[in-house]
């Protein structure tokens, strides 16, 4: 008898699980065809990034071909040669023709000098001061500092303080591993592959966990290890927001020792955007027509009401590319292209962009609707479940 009762409650719970389980997959399947219907009604049957469809079959495809093996290198074309060290004067004119960034151009240029004057000090036996190279990078994306930190790499080796002067970028999820031990281990194989250059820490800030079982912590205690170890062949630039790296760097004791220079990045002003697109288009081959180029600087303006969410140098690339999504597009209605329709961009290629920065603003604001119902439904499903009544036969008695 007692057996009997332990089963039935065990298939109780069973359908009662069942009940719930049949519940999500029919929210679910809703959810799907109301995503679907919404871009469909934005893009038609042939959203972006939908691939072509073909009509081969799949005995008509032909086969991957699989990779053949490469032979092993010799050991002497395993070393990599390096070119010489770039003309600092060089370096120092490229960094003066970047747009804007007026105070960084100060500050490097200063860091120049200083690095200079105290190789000069040593080549004369003269005393030194130690000098730490380490930065900290602060502004809102977009604002050049993984530009200036590729610059600085280069810089670093012209000077003769780093052999290879290259960019080894990372975030957090290049440093920490998900299990006691392994992050040592991978943030080890960053700085081996940074040795020579320059490691760059995108919002380093994130390194700092306030969970117990967060992994940052061993990240940063490794990384403090090799910046004393290889104090001579490895420079550090950590970059973020203003105020989470302030909090970054003070939170640490070795963190403060070691990053005493900071530079700050601006925001780009309407100008300098306007001068960045303009910039990108004349690498590009391409030209605004008059009427094109202020609805260009309008169309900035306009998403730029958020520097932080628009990205700066960032935006204006996204931009670009919009730009010449939809030039193509017009273009492609044409029965007769010259030279000059395909470096012009236009007023109309301009406003059918800007059509479909609203027409994604409108499916990504619908998404987020739809998810945040089927939250709510599921939560009142679930709470309505414990309250189902569920008919089971009792258990029949024992002969």
């Amino acid at each position: 008898m007692r057996s009997s009762a332990i089963l039935y409650e065990v298939n109780r719970m069973d359908n009662r699980d069942e009940i719930i389980r049949t519940q999500l997959d029919v929210i679910s399947t809703l959810i799907n065809n109301n995503l679907r219907n919404i871009g469909n009604d934005l893009w038609g049957d042939n959203p972006p990034g939908k691939p072509a469809e073909t009509s081969q079959t799949p005995q008509q495809r032909k086969p991957a071909e699989t990779p053949k093996p490469k032979a092993a290198a010799a050991p002497e074309q395993q070393a990599e040669e390096l070119p010489p060290p770039e003309d600092i004067n060089a370096l120092k004119a490229e960094l003066n023709e970047l747009i804007g960034l007026d105070g960084i151009k100060k500050e490097v240029n200063n860091l120049i000098n200083m690095v200079t004057i105290h190789k000069l000090r040593q080549q004369n036996d003269l005393k030194t001061v130690d000098m730490s190279l380490h930065m900290v990078f602060t502004g809102n994306p977009g604002t050049g500092k993984t530009m200036i930190a590729r610059i600085m790499s280069r810089i670093y080796r012209s000077l003769g303080i780093l052999e290879k002067g290259h960019l080894v970028e990372v975030d957090r999820s290049g440093l920490v591993a998900g299990y006691v031990g392994q992050t040592a281990t991978k943030t080890s194989a960053v700085i081996e592959k940074a040795l020579g250059g320059v490691l760059f820490i995108d919002e380093a800030y994130a390194l700092n966990g306030k969970s117990e079982n967060d992994f940052g912590q061993e990240a940063i205690d490794t990384l403090l290890k090799a910046m004393e170890d290889h104090r001579d062949d490895l420079v550090v630039i950590v970059a973020g927001y203003d105020g989470l790296m302030e909090k970054f760097i003070h939170s640490n004791p070795g963190l403060e020792s070691r990053f005493n220079r900071y530079l700050h990045f601006d925001d780009y002003t309407i100008d300098e955007m306007a001068a960045i697109l303009d910039l990108n288009l004349k690498k590009g081959q391409y030209k605004l027509t008059d009427d094109g180029r202020e609805a260009a600087r309008q169309y900035i303006i306009d998403a730029n009401t958020s520097s932080i969410s628009f990205g700066n140098a960032r935006g204006v690339r996204n931009v670009f590319e919009r730009l010449l999504v939809a030039q193509a597009n017009r273009l492609a209605q044409s029965a007769d292209v010259s030279k000059e329709d395909l470096m012009l961009i236009t007023a109309a290629d301009i406003q059918a962009a800007r059509e479909t920065d609203e027409k994604m603003i409108a499916a990504e604001k619908a998404q987020q609707s739809l998810i945040k119902s089927a939250e709510d439904t599921i939560a009142e499903l679930t709470a309505l479940s414990k309250n189902i009544p569920v008919k089971l036969e009792p258990p029949k008695a024992e002969e």
